[in-house]
């Protein structure tokens, strides 16, 4: 499977008794899975990962929410550096994951929670919800047909989740196990592009794209400060590079061939060209190496 398809964003609630009690899981890893939906139509994951965060007057969590746009754990799962710890998320006094599992889910499983409804793309969540449980089982090598439980089977009398939210998106929890081994059986297809050097595309924007939108913003061009501020985030998104300070890397994406025909004609052919002039071979091979890797970047055959 392809375990790079999605971002996990990893941001913790506090430690508190009744949210997160900062226990590690009986089992170590996780034994097994439940898949909840959260109940709360529209309600994202950040929504939720404030809600807990917050949350005093009762014991309740889960480790993972997962919305259209995100899948961030607020407990520690072991999928990142810190093991899996436990949550909230199944009564005690249920017994039917004792029967079926030999533990409490509270204290061997992952509970993963599916946010639905209201302006959550349901489609885009849950290839989401599918993508993460299929990872969790590649992980751990668990069967998806014997250990991924919805809260409806584990406690029948009291809860309609995972299925609630499915239905709203016209899923059964059949198609979503049948789904969560497709994941996993999929072939990793490799990317028709080379991602671009960080160090490479920070020196193209601070040598050419920076300097061209400051040329825009002096002579009043909004419309070449947008193109420029444009092509600088392509550059980024290019070599996984930050968009803003301080925020998350976006996933890689090809750098559009436009661009890498722009910066190879503005700027690069032209300082080869001038390197030539002068005889310095160092210059055009500097030159040359560097359109190869906007090239690659894009998708376009080296020269």
């Amino acid at each position: 499977m392809d375990k790079t398809k999605y971002k996990i964003e990893r941001r913790y609630i506090n430690v508190r008794h009744n949210t997160r009690p900062g226990l590690r899981l009986k089992t170590g890893s996780p034994a097994f899975f439940v898949a909840h939906d959260t109940g709360n139509p529209g309600a994202s994951a950040d929504n939720h990962y404030t809600y807990f965060n917050g949350l005093k007057d009762r014991s309740a969590s889960a480790q993972v929410f997962i919305d259209n746009t995100k899948i961030l754990e607020i407990i520690p799962t072991g999928t990142g550096p810190d093991p899996a710890e436990k949550a909230w998320h199944v009564l005690y006094n249920v017994k039917t994951d004792n029967e079926r599992f030999g533990y409490d889910a509270n204290d061997a499983a992952l509970g993963i929670e599916l946010c639905y409804g209201g302006k959550i793309t349901f489609s885009e969540a849950y290839k989401r919800f599918v993508w993460y449980l299929a990872y969790c089982c590649d992980k751990w090598g668990k069967n998806p047909s014997t250990h991924i439980a919805s809260h409806k089977q584990l406690d029948p009398a009291r809860k309609a989740d995972c299925e609630q939210a499915l239905l709203a998106g016209k899923k059964t929890f059949k198609d979503l196990i049948m789904d969560v081994a497709a994941e996993m059986a999929a072939p990793i297809i490799a990317p028709d592009f080379d991602p671009l050097p960080a160090n490479i595309a920070q020196s193209l924007i601070d040598n050419y794209v920076s300097p061209a939108w400051h040329a825009s913003h002096k002579a009043g061009d909004a419309v070449g400060k947008t193109h420029f501020h444009n092509l600088a985030d392509n550059l980024r998104l290019a070599a996984g590079i930050p968009l803003e300070a301080g925020k998350a890397a976006q996933p890689l994406t090809k750098l559009p061939k436009s661009n890498a025909q722009e910066i190879i004609f503005r700027w690069l052919q032209p300082a080869w060209f001038a390197a030539h002039q002068f005889g310095d071979s160092a210059g055009k091979t500097h030159y040359h190496n560097l359109a190869n890797y906007l090239r690659r970047a894009a998708g376009i055959p080296e020269e």
